[in-house]
């Protein structure tokens, strides 16, 4: 008789006389020398096993408890069986469930150390055990452990899907990636990691990819709302936005109180200028979840672009709440307060920034000398931003700066104006198709000493690469008229009009003040000569023509009220209007007549091509400015065009922009203080037209001098601010406020 069987014999005699632990060290003995004797296994699995009717019973209750959610009963059960068969695998592990399900982790980890101990290649009581230390913080444990299961496991799904998500939330995307696919590899029916893997490539950019995952766990699961609901995001990013609503309708079909899929189908009704039904999808899941505040500020932004004002009131119910990515440029015209701007900034750039970077950019030295600048934006084509960069990039001083353009815009036929910018670079490089990460070693690779953004919080943004450090020195300007509320961006462009003595307190940024104006503008915009004439556009051939062309959004009840009475004591005046969305125009003839001026006497003017839109503006008298949220782009049109700017200066920085302007254009006095000012000042110009014409004779005498249509002088100052931000990061000092003349 071998040595094996003389040893199974004296444990099969230990355990007829009741001496189970006799039993057990023989087992465990023997399984030593023979890891893999299933005979042996098996009879130390039947020696822990519960046995006798009663233990039997309870087990049975155990199991039944489990698998019918009732976790209570089952931890009872657990707890007395797992006292009295404490080296039962089968006990321990579904007694660690059960605590597991009921979040009481320290027992968790007792319980599932036991099973572990009874049965060492139990892989399902190690990956649970790694959850239960997750939730305890102890995530080096976990992933250690995780990764031991791995090795010792090579078909065991769950471990690569888990150690994934652990990776996933401690930044590490990209190794978390791998263990997604290589968890699908072994399971390709496994419907969660695709669903995971697709919210990873979505976080990272990589929308196509993204679809792909969610396209699987939909034909896995039909019915996976969040991943018909996710997809028609990605959708709707790739500019897909027909498919993208008809995602959304999908999973409101599935889950009709899915609050996410209610704000998604908003996103997308507004893109196809469906704007009440986008208003009453973001106000359906404030119905849902009344302290959405994202839900209600998004409705108060789209009903603003209606120029419905009757719930305005409501824009203090979103006051400190995380509101999302793109809730900061939503804030604006509701409240000018600059405390209350950055504190809407911070917020949002702490949802929306990546980690730290785990390196930091380290350009090598520039050959010939040049400093090298990057410009990151989705706007350069025919946009506004664009009008008045061009200038800029003309200008250059390419003997001194190497210049890039980096475009993440949509995909777009070649105009112009994009045609004419490639030929005044050194690079234009499209990155839309890149992920962040991607974006970051593209930049890195071209050994970028300056990064600019020009976009900030604006619709199609992609800031959020910026905190990958995409340079050793990274600057705010054009894009968004404030502060992006995070440490990756050192430097804020502005004047000290804009943003005068003090109010940098506001900024996370440094400011770098420009003489004469932050703004960049273009001294060979064409204009095109009006050839139709007042009525031609439907204007009065000789009554006085107020303008605003600011955009819906930003017009408040506050600015109507003064340009009604303005109209009620001109005779003969008329107010010139952009047209937007007919829902505005119905409101803003409704809210004329409610304050008994006939509604006939607001005139809505289309769009134009931008040249001839400058030729028009010459047929009005004032422009007349809103006060949260200035004129930007449209303020310098009117001032290029010879016309008037009326402005309020505010407080925050997107109230004060057209201040800055008409003070660099030489008309300081049209920067008014006050309401009454503004009033009476607009008034005196309308009834005195030869103070108006004075003004208009000053703007025409200056125009090609003054500080904010000199493009060389203004390209010099900021290019002098290039370089002193490039030696401060160069001589190893951080980045500080500084003025330049």
């Amino acid at each position: 008789m071998s040595g094996l069987e003389t040893l199974l014999i004296k444990a099969k005699g230990a355990a007829k006389r009741g001496d189970a632990d006799a039993a057990r060290a023989i087992y465990h003995d023997v399984l030593e020398r023979h890891p893999n004797n299933t005979r042996v296994r098996a009879a130390l699995k039947a020696l822990d096993e519960p046995s006798g009717t009663s233990a039997q019973r309870r087990f049975d209750t155990l199991v039944a408890a489990y698998r019918d959610g009732n976790m209570g009963l089952a931890v009872r059960e657990g707890e007395a069986l797992a006292r009295a068969f404490p080296h039962s695998h089968g006990v321990q592990n579904l007694y660690g469930a059960a605590l597991l399900a009921l979040g009481d982790n320290l027992r968790t980890e007792t319980a599932f150390r036991a099973a572990i101990a009874a049965d060492p290649s139990a892989h399902a009581s190690c990956n649970n055990l790694a959850i239960a230390l997750r939730r305890q913080g102890r995530d080096a444990e976990a992933e250690e452990l995780y990764r031991e299961v791995i090795a010792r496991a090579p078909t065991y799904a769950d471990a690569r899907y888990n150690l994934a998500n652990l990776l996933e939330q401690s930044g590490r995307d990209e190794e978390a990636g791998y263990f997604f696919a290589q968890a699908l590899a072994i399971d390709p029916s496994y419907v969660d990691a695709y669903y995971n893997l697709g919210n990873l490539n979505a976080k990272m950019g990589r929308r196509d990819d993204a679809v792909a995952c969610y396209e699987w766990a939909i034909h896995l699961r039909p019915e996976h709302a969040d991943a018909i609901n996710n997809m028609g995001g990605e959708l709707l990013a790739l500019d897909r936005v027909d498919a993208a609503l008809e995602c959304f309708e999908k999973a409101l079909a599935i889950t009709p109180d899915n609050g996410k899929a209610l704000v998604n189908r908003g996103k997308a009704l507004i893109l196809m200028n469906r704007l009440p039904e986008a208003v009453a999808s973001f106000r359906a899941a404030l119905a849902l979840a009344p302290s959405d505040a994202s839900a209600r500020l998004q409705a108060l932004f789209e009903e603003a672009h209606m120029c419905d004002w009757r719930a305005r009131g409501e824009y203090a119910l979103t006051l400190g709440a995380d509101v999302g990515a793109v809730q900061p440029f939503a804030s604006l015209p509701f409240r000018d307060d600059p405390a209350h701007q950055h504190q809407r900034s911070r917020a949002c750039a702490a949802h929306v920034y990546p980690a730290k970077p785990a390196s930091l950019p380290a350009p090598d030295p520039s050959r010939d000398g040049r400093i090298r600048i990057g410009y990151f934006s989705a706007d350069f084509h025919n946009h506004a931003t664009l009008y008045l960069m061009s200038g800029l990039f003309r200008e250059h001083d390419r003997s001194r700066f190497e210049v890039h353009l980096y475009s993440y815009g949509p995909e777009r036929e070649e105009d112009h104006h994009r045609a004419v910018l490639k030929g005044q670079v050194d690079a234009f490089t499209e990155i839309g198709s890149l992920t962040d990460e991607e974006v970051m070693r593209r930049a890195r690779a071209d050994n970028l000493d300056i990064a600019i953004d020009l976009k900030g919080y604006t619709r199609g943004t992609r800031s959020r690469m910026f905190g990958h450090r995409l340079a050793p020195v990274q600057v705010a300007h054009m894009g968004y008229p404030g502060t992006l509320g995070h440490a990756c961006m050192d430097y804020f462009v502005a004047d000290e009009v804009a943003l005068p003595e003090g109010a940098e307190a506001h900024f996370s940024e440094a400011i770098v003040r420009l003489a004469g104006s932050y703004q960049a503008n273009d001294n060979q915009r064409m204009i095109v000569p009006d050839t139709k004439g007042r009525a031609g556009h439907g204007l009065p051939e000789q009554g006085f023509v107020f303008a605003s062309f600011n955009h819906t959004y930003k017009i408040s009840p506050a600015e109507w009220d003064i340009w009604m009475r303005l109209l009620s004591q001109v005779d003969g005046s008329a107010l010139w209007l952009l047209r937007s969305n007919e829902w505005a125009e119905a409101n803003l003839r409704r809210e004329a007549e409610a304050r008994g001026v006939d509604p006939a006497r607001l005139v809505f003017a289309p769009s134009l091509p931008h040249a001839e839109h400058l030729g028009r503006l010459a047929l009005a008298d004032l422009f007349l400015d809103t006060f949260a949220v200035n004129a930007h782009t449209t303020a310098s049109d009117a001032l290029w065009a010879g016309l008037p700017v009326l402005t309020l200066a505010g407080r925050q920085f997107a109230a004060r922009v057209a201040a800055s302007l008409v003070t660099a254009a030489g008309l300081p006095e049209l920067a008014t203080t006050s309401p009454g000012e503004y009033e009476a000042c607009a008034l005196a110009l309308a009834r005195h037209p030869e103070r108006l014409a004075a003004l208009r004779q000053r703007l025409t005498e200056a125009r090609m001098s003054c500080a904010l249509f000199d493009t060389p002088a203004y390209t010099r100052r900021f290019e002098r601010a290039l370089e002193t931000m490039h030696q401060r990061h160069l001589d190893g000092e951080a980045p500080a406020p500084f003025f330049v003349e």
